[in-house]
């Protein structure tokens, strides 16, 4: 009992900590329970292959294909378009639409796709997007309690009920609560994020009409400030070179990021200026302008070296770049991506992708010299420059960041794909062999039906696309978290908690009980994983209500609740620790949004729960 005790203390420890991966903590934690054969190998390996674990899977699966045919941006967008211009019902819709796509797809995902076209919404209404980006992250997770699928500790308790010898939950089951959990958040909310979060880095009407993602995202950055220009001469010695050849970042730690060219007509009379890409293979003319970036001792010695003139500033104005083929992005890295402590130069991503890195926001502040050197941090926003196809491409990648400073016209496109209605078909398919009783289908079996046809009829470009969908560190830290609640059955810890809990509020009736196993999954949630925490209060709830002789159900679904419902943190879901770096908010906004919202939902729900699932 002790040591399995001390190995789940440990494992606590390194979640609240975050510096070694949620994934190999629960996986040593699962290693160390074989060691001291507390658990034998097929029990410590059945998180492997539990229902719930398939099921996610598939589910990742199923969400990918939705985003990936644009079906999810094309609804999302059209709702989005009906606020017009008032603040209150974007706010309203926002609320809604996130809570309506959680309710079918992974939060992360949800936030991921939506957080673009919030952004876009907002800046367009000259609104600040950080009033938004936080109710975004917690409508997902509160959308996610409206269904069996919304979200992992859902299909947790569920599981717990069938293990214990229950029936289990329907599709709907949670729908009541989901609603509820939405209400209460949509009037809490509403006030809240305009007393605390509406001033957050109020933008002027300037730059609100002039949309973030172009010339103010260069301001905001200092783009300006490192930004020179070279002529090319006809006695150059770069002339007919390619870019690759002159290896100016690493010799003089600039950056050429765009080449300005004149074309003239046959009678020389009319010419047109076009932009190109600083390609490694873009080969330079006569003529030819450099846009660069670096300090100016750095661009006058590349200049001596190449003989090439030196472009003052015009008219005592301060250089800016102009957006007419080229343009430029703001990303924010997702928290599993694979470019985080690499530095930019291995990055490679002008290689890789086409664009230039041209400055770096982290904690509010912008770097911008020695960038080939910089290492990618977690939540690190970085502004990239490119062709507007190039920049169309980054979208893809939705496992490595999301492009959240695209223009307002690009960003507010919907790019609509021929398999979007065969997406939903199977979708609807899935969802109806879920709800009906009368279809002989298990929700796994579905699911998996559903995953294998999504990748089969060609709504993933191929086979890696759809495995790329999958968030491997989420599914391995389940099914190694998993076998814990076994380990804690086994060695009577569930018991004794469960008998201290019974012994301490059970006297005083159900409802006490339950609300002592709410505040503490909602206090475990706050340190780590969400999902974690139901699969070790799952148990221990079961074994409490049937201490005192009562249905298990309320109290499964207060477990679930709690751990879904928590917003006092930034690090305890992945949606709100996506929206951080983006809205640019503190810890204590987290708190002073958050933590009200928390405690009242908290209220409500012990309140609503014997409702809704009576003892």
């Amino acid at each position: 009992m002790y040591i399995t005790l001390a190995i789940l203390l440990l494992s606590v420890v390194f979640f609240v900590n975050g510096k070694v991966r949620s994934d190999i903590v629960a996986l040593s934690s699962l290693v160390a329970l074989l060691i001291f054969q507390i658990l034998t190998p097929e029990e410590a390996l059945a998180g492997f292959s539990n229902n719930v674990v398939i099921m996610m899977i598939g589910l990742f699966v199923v969400g990918g294909a939705i985003f990936q045919t644009g079906l999810a941006k094309m609804i999302s967008s059209k709702l989005m378009t009906l606020a017009g211009n008032s603040e209150t019902k974007l706010f309203l819709l926002v609320m809604l639409v996130t809570s309506g796509i959680g309710a079918f797809v992974s939060n992360t995902g949800t936030v991921a796709l939506l957080l673009p076209i919030v952004v876009s919404m907002a800046m367009s209404m000259k609104m600040n997007p950080s009033r938004l980006l936080m109710p975004l992250a917690f409508a997902s997770s509160m959308g996610g309690m409206m269904t069996l699928i919304g979200t992992p500790p859902n299909l947790v308790v569920n599981n717990a009920l069938i293990k214990g010898g229950y029936e289990g939950l329907s599709f709907f089951s949670f729908t009541p609560v989901g609603l509820t959990c939405v209400t209460v958040g949509v009037l809490v909310l509403l006030p809240l994020t305009k007393w605390f979060l509406s001033k957050k880095g109020t933008l002027s009407n300037e730059s609100a009409s002039a949309g973030k993602s172009l010339k103010t995202l260069v301001k905001e950055y200092g783009i300006s400030s490192t930004l020179h220009r070279l002529q090319v001469k006809e006695d150059s010695t770069l002339l007919g070179k390619m870019i690759i050849e002159l290896n100016a970042r690493s010799k003089y730690g600039i950056n050429i990021i765009e080449v300005r060219r004149v074309e003239r007509s046959q009678n020389r009379l009319l010419k047109n200026v076009i932009q190109l890409a600083a390609e490694s293979d873009t080969v330079l003319n006569n003529e030819d302008i450099l846009f660069l970036t670096g300090n100016r001792e750095s661009v006058h010695a590349f200049a001596q070296e190449y003989n090439l003139k030196y472009l003052s500033e015009e008219h005592g104005k301060s250089l800016s770049l102009d957006f007419y083929d080229i343009g430029v992005a703001e990303i924010v890295l997702m928290p599993s991506s694979s470019f985080i402590n690499k530095k930019i130069r291995e990055a490679e991503l002008r290689t890789r992708f086409n664009v230039n890195v041209l400055g770096i926001c982290r904690k509010n502040k912008y770097i911008l010299h020695g960038l080939a050197d910089e290492t990618i941090h977690s939540g690190d926003l970085l502004l990239v420059q490119g062709t507007w196809d190039n920049i169309a491409a980054l979208e893809k990648e939705q496992n490595e960041w999301i492009v959240v400073g695209r223009p307002l016209e690009e960003a507010a496109k919907v790019t609509l794909d021929y398999k979007a209605p065969l997406a939903a078909g199977i979708m609807v398919l899935m969802i109806m062999a879920m709800v009906f009783d009368f279809i002989p289908v298990e929700p796994v079996t579905a699911v998996m039906i559903a995953a294998l046809l999504m990748v089969v009829t060609g709504c993933f470009r191929n086979v890696e696309a759809a495995y790329k969908t999958i968030n491997w560190e989420s599914i391995v830290l389940i099914a190694a978290m998993m076998p814990m609640s076994t380990a804690l059955e086994k060695t009577g810890v569930s018991e004794y908690i469960s008998n201290t809990l019974v012994s301490g509020l059970g006297s005083f009736g159900p409802i006490a009980l339950m609300a002592g196993i709410y505040f503490t999954t909602s206090l475990m949630t706050m340190f780590i994983s969400n999902t974690a925490t139901a699969v070790l209060l799952a148990p221990i709830a079961m074994s409490s209500a049937v201490a005192i002789g009562v249905s298990p159900v309320p109290f499964l679904v207060a477990v679930a609740v709690a751990a879904s419902m928590c917003f006092a943190s930034p690090f305890s879901t992945p949606p709100n620790a996506l929206v951080m770096p983006a809205g640019q908010y503190t810890f204590m906004d987290y708190v002073k949004v958050g933590l009200p919202l928390q405690i009242i939902m908290a209220i409500v729900m012990i309140l609503v729960l014997p409702l809704l699932f009576p003892f």
